[in-house]
């Protein structure tokens, strides 16, 4: 058994589209619109398979993020090394991102770092 995707609801799907391109380097399809709902999509495939599912809908709620709640709370990439999670821990900053941890080795053990992307979600780069 394999995890075939994820999904996120996103405010602005080309925005995050392009953020996960840049900076992730994934893969997007063509899209997805459904006429009838005004649903739309874009599937992305990063390097290893895994696929990250951005949906938007104009009926969405949104909630405020707390980062110490139940429920999804990270993505986790792995960038290979210490030196490629310092990196591009220093290549979102200097765009502009929020960096709200490290990099730094957790106390299991782990080297990462947490920032956020463009609708606040939280992302784990990690060795």
């Amino acid at each position: 058994m394999r995890i075939e995707h994820i999904a996120l609801y996103v405010e602005d799907l080309e925005r995050m589209r392009d953020f996960y391109i840049s900076f992730f380097g994934a893969e997007s399809n063509e899209g997805y619109h459904n006429e009838k709902t005004d649903f739309r999509s874009y599937f992305l495939k990063f390097q290893d398979g895994a696929r990250l599912e951005i949906m938007n809908h104009p009926n969405m709620v949104k909630l405020e993020k707390d980062y110490r709640r139940n429920g999804y709370i990270h993505l986790a990439f792995s960038a290979g090394s210490k030196e490629n999670v310092n990196h591009l821990t220093k290549r979102l900053a200097d765009a502009g991102f929020k960096v709200i941890s490290g990099p730094r080795t957790t106390g299991d053990g782990y080297y990462e770092s947490c920032v956020l992307d463009p609708e606040d979600n939280q992302i784990e780069i990690t060795e």
